[in-house]
């Protein structure tokens, strides 16, 4: 997007660099890495980037309303709350497509945001992997409010261990060594010194937590959740001694309710310029005339699952359980990014991290994702180059004038 770079990149670019960085990868982080990389960053223009900025604050505004949580309550189905909820999120994700205005300049349009953690390790580990094989330039940057990896690094720490020893803290989640994302545990190992831990071998003593490492029980105090119910769902018959809805005495760094209400929930809340209109489908006396620029997404799912991007009114009237649905505008993604072989769509996911006393959360950094097919996804870009999970790299920020 920025054309100067895009060209020098592309003139560059050679498929053999692009397997070396594959190699280079498998070869520190052997049997990690499941999810396709695209072949290239994004770079993002200043005029971009700041927008991008403002579309955060825009929704940073509507989570810190007084009467948010009361707003967002029946986001949390009651089977699955959990006790000891914080008072704000931890981590905040929210991803953008990017389209263009009537002006024909790229703009963000808000598609989903959620109160849980991203690959917060793996994206500030992921540029050095381009930057290993093409030749990117110091006027970009993957980071906002931190300057380079080691104060990037710094502040998960913090955020992370608090003053907890690493080994008192966990990364939970269910058979991590077979999740898609095990590339940002096995790097949240190495960065901080935190283990991921399966939910089964977690033992519960009283209100205690413990785990085994190296023969030695170890009391957990703090949990770095990345376990989704919708997930654990589909182990019915998971035999477990903790339950996530468990009264401990453990800290959650990020509580799973924030998963329910920062999510597709807290849509229709949002107004702003880049944030397409969205409704409950229960609360709609009408359905909008032009329903063909709409999209039907179900509240309680998770990556994508039961999107619908081709619908009628036959088809909401036959829907029984509207009160578990939304309707989004569609948005039209801008094909931004030239390819070798013509142009690609992406969005930008904007990751940021909230300290408990702080008052603001802290923009660090962002994801990429590229795509070629009809939506941001596997499923639609099989078979395909120039499409997946990348890095964007921001221009940096004009120094200030004396």
């Amino acid at each position: 997007m920025i054309p100067a770079l895009r060209q020098a990149y592309n003139a560059a670019f050679t498929p053999e660099k692009y397997q070396a960085m594959l190699a280079d990868i498998e070869a520190k982080l052997p049997g990690q890495l499941e999810f396709r990389l695209a072949e290239t960053p994004i770079f993002v223009p200043a005029q971009l980037r700041d927008k991008l900025m403002r579309a955060g604050q825009d929704i940073i505004k509507v989570i810190q309303r007084p009467d948010f949580k009361a707003l967002t309550d029946n986001a949390i189905p009651l089977h699955q709350r959990v006790p000891n909820e914080d008072a704000h999120a931890t981590f905040l994700t929210f991803d953008f497509a990017v389209c263009r205005d009537e002006q024909g300049e790229l703009e963000p349009q808000l598609i989903e945001m959620q109160g849980f953690p991203s690959l917060y390790a793996f994206q500030t580990w992921q540029p050095d992997s381009y930057a290993r094989q093409f030749d990117i330039p110091d006027s970009v940057t993957p980071y906002f409010e931190v300057a380079n990896d080691a104060e990037y690094q710094k502040e998960m720490r913090r955020l992370l261990l608090g003053d907890a020893k690493p080994e008192e803290v966990i990364l939970l989640e269910i058979f991590p060594e077979k999740q898609k994302t095990r590339v940002d545990f096995a790097l949240t190992k190495q960065f901080w010194g935190v283990d991921a831990v399966c939910l089964t071998k977690i033992k519960k003593r009283g209100r205690e937590l413990f785990y085994e490492k190296e023969g030695r029980e170890i009391r957990i105090k703090r949990i770095y959740n990345r376990i989704i119910f919708d997930e654990l769902d589909r182990y019915p018959n998971l035999h477990t001694e903790y339950h996530l809805t468990d009264d401990v005495d453990v800290h959650w760094v990020g509580h799973p309710n924030w998963f329910f209400r920062i999510s597709k929930y807290t849509l229709p809340l949002i107004k702003s310029q880049f944030s397409p209109p969205s409704y409950y489908l229960s609360e709609l006396k009408t359905y909008p005339e032009d329903l063909e620029n709409y999209v039907l997404k179900p509240l309680f799912s998770f990556a994508g699952t039961g999107v619908r991007l081709h619908i009628t009114a036959a088809d909401l009237d036959a829907l029984t359980d509207k009160e578990n649905y939304l309707l989004q505008r569609k948005v039209v993604y801008a094909p931004a990014i030239q390819a070798p072989d013509g142009m690609v769509k992406c969005e930008i996911r904007l990751l940021y991290v909230w300290h408990p006393e702080d008052a603001q959360p802290h923009l660090l950094t962002g994801l990429g994702r590229m795509s070629r097919g009809e939506m941001i996804g596997v499923a639609f870009n099989k078979d395909k180059d120039w499409v997946g999970g990348t890095t964007p790299l921001f221009e940096r920020a004009a120094p200030a004038q004396p």
